[in-house]
């Protein structure tokens, strides 16, 4: 929430569950808020460089091709950002709405604030898609939709004992695998067009969507990514040792990455169906990203490199926001200033873009300055 003295009360409707908070300033892991800063400088930052292609670079292609979806099955380095995006959004549900709960806090009370947050983000999810597609364009595929459908079904979950969510993550799974193996489309189980989500959709929606293979079942698939983010919140909030919080993090890295590959034959890893595969790999994948910083920060004590991620992290909402909808309108808006760089010939675009991403980042710099944080 905004400080009185800093910020207009109109703010306080936008905070994000992503950037929530976090224990007191005592308590606080810095290395959260750092990895939550790198996940949205990635996100911001392919959004400002995305559709860059320079014909006679073939290293910066080679990089700018790790920040794109591939069209089918196979995975890219952009694929890993929305699982950790997700896995975060458990870590702040087990920081805040855990907390409050442990602290005694009414369980309806905080159920009415979460859902007055997940409808901000369905209504803001709702006007970053049709920015993009520049029309009204009224659809459930947006991570922000996903998070505010995914966090109400969680808060239900986080009320029962963790081997009881466990189970639940994994029936899950198990029962979205099932639909897929079993309702085979005339071209297999997992292929385009005519796998079940697809189906399902045109049957409900009457089409698919245009930009993207994605169908509204992944929701059901993504369910337990979140879920790990709980847990991994829940063991940070404990009171073991910093060498036991490793052990059983890496401990469930091996784990969620095993299995994953056990299923892969059966259920190939595909990020736009969210395969059970693909959530669990993941889940391991997003966990590691968080260890290599807690390591860095409560193990090695390092804190002042992480000021610039933290920055971006304490602002996600803003940052991933500007990113979506007007990265690449900044990167073209700067284009028409920037004819003194022509000489740079093809390399412009770069330029172009990283003053983009520049004018993003020191709003949210600004925004910290302030003590100014937006969030759902």
């Amino acid at each position: 929430m905004f400080p009185a003295t800093s910020a207009p009360a109109a703010f306080n409707l936008i905070s994000m569950q992503l950037a929530e908070p976090h224990p007191p300033a005592t308590q606080r892991i810095l290395s959260l808020d750092a990895y939550r800063g790198l996940i949205m400088l990635l996100l911001a930052g392919s959004d400002c460089f995305l559709g860059l292609h320079l014909p006679d670079r073939a290293i910066y292609n080679a990089i700018a091709f790790q920040f794109e979806h591939h069209p089918w099955g196979a995975i890219s380095f952009y694929d890993l950002i929305m699982p950790a995006f997700l896995l975060m959004v458990g870590v702040a549900m087990s920081f805040s709405i855990g907390r409050r709960l442990s602290d005694g806090a009414k369980k309806s009370t905080l159920f009415i604030g979460l859902l007055r947050r997940a409808l901000v983000l369905l209504l803001l999810s709702q006007l970053v898609t049709s920015v993009e597609q520049r029309h009204l364009d009224l659809q459930l595929h947006n991570i922000l939709a996903h998070i505010a459908i995914i966090s109400l079904l969680c808060f239900f979950l986080m009320q029962l004992p963790s081997w009881t969510q466990a189970l639940i993550a994994i029936l899950l799974l198990a029962l979205h695998s099932a639909l897929y193996l079993h309702f085979t489309g005339a071209d297999g189980a997992f292929q385009p067009i005519t796998n079940f989500g697809a189906v399902l959709d045109r049957l409900l929606m009457g089409h698919n969507y245009t930009s993207t293979f994605a169908v509204n079942l992944n929701i059901l698939a993504e369910v337990p990514n979140v879920l790990a983010g709980i847990w991994l919140g829940e063991l940070l909030r404990s009171k073991l040792t910093y060498g036991r919080k490793l052990l059983y993090m890496l401990a469930g890295i091996a784990v969620s990455v095993l299995l994953g590959l056990l299923i892969s034959p059966i259920v190939p890893v595909n990020k736009w169906l969210w395969t059970a595969s693909y959530a669990l790999i993941m889940i391991g994948c997003s966990v590691l990203g968080f260890v290599l910083f807690f390591i860095l920060d409560s193990g090695l004590g390092l804190k002042r490199p992480f000021h610039f991620l933290t920055i971006i992290g304490m602002n996600s909402l803003l940052v991933y926001c500007m990113g979506e909808m007007l990265g690449t309108k900044f990167r073209h808006l700067i284009a028409l200033g920037t004819s003194w760089a022509s000489p740079l010939g093809e390399l412009l675009p770069i330029l172009q873009a990283t003053l983009a991403f520049a004018l993003i980042y020191l709003t949210a710099w600004w925004l910290d300055r302030k003590k100014i944080y937006l969030r759902a």
